[in-house]
């Protein structure tokens, strides 16, 4: 029997996100999301994830949208304190990394704060795989003892990965009606667990205003909450 997790990122973006994934948890396969701790639902998305404890939850952790937590921050910001966009992580960064470091450091504790207990790590647009950043993700990983999200392009010393095999098709304008149904054929032989990575919501004014990855996100939510998996793969329970 293959163990699945269907993760939903960008928890906590918007509240049409996070209604959108609980919506897609309450009644799809969604089985766990993780958080953006900085952004604008946060307050909002805990509130929802105590009400539903069978959503297991991890902290996506951000560097490349909105603002960080901490306000000391030089190499990795713009001159606005913005986050430095997604492209510049992986065009030969120069930055201190002890500031990656602190920032996600702050991001977990902020996520711990809130008296909920984090399943994994993984991050906005996989910066953490990043081979300058494996050093910093794999600290924190064995800091507080917490799998982290890997793909088999970037390997990363000293973590325990979150699954076996991780899947990031479930994404764009043409998914597959029946991508859940036939999943097993994506699944590598022999791969006890494997997680998905999808992004379903309801789109909301701070969603559609924010990122140009929107509407796709509906149809997501309409695949989630209307398949079926196939004999021999199971939804991990939290």
């Amino acid at each position: 029997m293959t163990k699945l997790i269907v993760n939903a990122d960008d928890y906590g973006y918007s509240k049409g996100v996070n209604f959108g994934i609980i919506e897609a948890h309450l009644n799809g396969i969604v089985n766990s999301a993780t958080m953006m701790m900085n952004m604008y639902a946060v307050e909002h998305g805990v509130e929802l994830a105590k009400l539903h404890p069978t959503l297991g939850l991890g902290v996506h952790l951000v560097l490349t949208a909105g603002k960080p937590l901490l306000t000391d921050l030089q190499t990795i910001v713009d001159q606005n304190g913005v986050f430095l966009k997604n492209s510049y992580w992986y065009d030969h960064p120069v930055v201190d990394i002890e500031e990656v470091e602190k920032e996600w450091d702050a991001q977990i504790q902020k996520f711990l704060s809130f008296g909920l207990k984090p399943t994994h790590l993984d991050s906005h647009h996989h910066v953490h795989m990043i081979p300058i950043l494996h050093p910093v993700i794999a600290k924190l990983s064995q800091k507080y003892d917490l799998p982290v999200r890997v793909s088999p392009e970037s390997q990363i010393v000293g973590i325990k990965p979150f699954t076996d095999q991780l899947l990031t098709d479930f994404y764009g304008s043409e998914i597959p009606a029946n991508y859940i149904e036939t999943i097993k054929e994506r699944i590598n032989k022999g791969v006890e667990s494997v997680e998905i990575m999808v992004h379903p919501a309801l789109v909301d004014n701070h969603l559609k205003n924010g990122t140009s990855y929107c509407f796709e996100r509906l149809t997501e939510l309409d695949i989630l909450t209307n398949s079926n998996l196939p004999e021999g793969v199971e939804l991990v329970k939290y």
